[in-house]
């Protein structure tokens, strides 16, 4: 069987999927002055599936995701989560509607232990007079849910009192996609999660995204690193001068077509039916 054919099955194949649609967004604009960052973006993401976003520089990916985490407002066009609209003025209101974000730079607390990380501004009173009146901690209780929440990850970690300074690159990006995946209900976003790593603590953490994705939890992952784009994901987004170009199937493209299209040396029209993700 020739390669080409391959690639055709593997695109019918895909394009059959009738998974739900967790997250959606519709025509979304956004402006900074004469700028515009997003010019009636789409965007929509199914029940179990891993989610690249790819995109030149100034295509409009951050803005993008900015927007479906609640750090940005746009001007116009709305967001459904579940098929109902939701309006976030913050990431607080986009946490509290079950979407977690992991950013690049992490957001962790070096100094304190991994326990402490992942139960960072969640922290879990005792449930007695000492908790209600004092706010005493419950330590225990969150100690043992940190160890079940790594242990079901399979995030390899010696002590959870251990401080997060003391771990490495792939093992603090570990707590920082475990405290995501512990409290997110709906989605889970991860923004160039292995940017600052290695060989190994990279593919460390594409495995991570792989058992996030496996609990139920469907990712969004921004990255420029293309291997690790078409070794994990299901689908991907290419975004464009602030719009949606196209939606890939990896199974059914190389990297070079994925880059043709994402730089606008393959203009949206002229993408080959079978390359397309429904």
């Amino acid at each position: 069987m020739s390669q080409a054919t391959e690639l055709e099955i593997n695109a019918r194949a895909l394009t059959q999927d009738t998974r739900p649609l967790v997250l959606q967004a519709k025509g979304l604009v956004k402006r900074y002055g004469q700028v515009t960052a997003l010019d009636g973006a789409d965007f929509e993401l199914r029940a179990g599936e891993i989610m690249a976003v790819i995109g030149d520089n100034g295509a409009g990916k951050s803005s993008l995701i900015k927007a479906l985490s609640g750090a940005i407002e746009p001007d116009s066009g709305e967001i459904l989560l579940d098929g109902q609209a939701v309006h976030f003025k913050s990431p607080i209101d986009a946490r509290r509607a079950g979407i977690e974000t992991v950013y690049q730079d992490l957001a962790v607390a070096p100094a304190m232990t991994i326990a402490e990380n992942l139960f960072l501004g969640r922290e879990i009173r005792r449930d007695n007079l000492l908790g209600q009146w004092f706010g005493a901690l419950d330590k225990k209780r969150m100690l043992k849910d940190s160890i079940a929440y790594m242990q079901e990850l399979k995030i390899g970690i010696r002590s959870m009192g251990q401080a997060v300074e003391t771990l490495s690159g792939g093992q603090r990006q570990g707590v920082a996609v475990a405290r995501a995946a512990a409290f997110a209900r709906h989605v889970v976003i991860m923004d160039e999660p292995t940017a600052a790593l290695g060989v190994k603590e990279g593919n460390m953490v594409l495995e991570l995204i792989r058992n996030v994705r496996d609990r139920g939890l469907p990712v969004v992952l921004i990255s420029h690193n293309m291997p690790h784009v078409f070794e994990i994901a299901d689908r991907i987004h290419v975004a464009r001068l602030g719009r949606r170009a196209a939606i890939l199937n990896p199974k059914a493209i190389t990297m070079s077509d994925a880059v043709a299209v994402m730089t606008g040396a393959m203009k949206p029209e002229d993408i080959p039916a079978h390359w397309l993700a429904n």
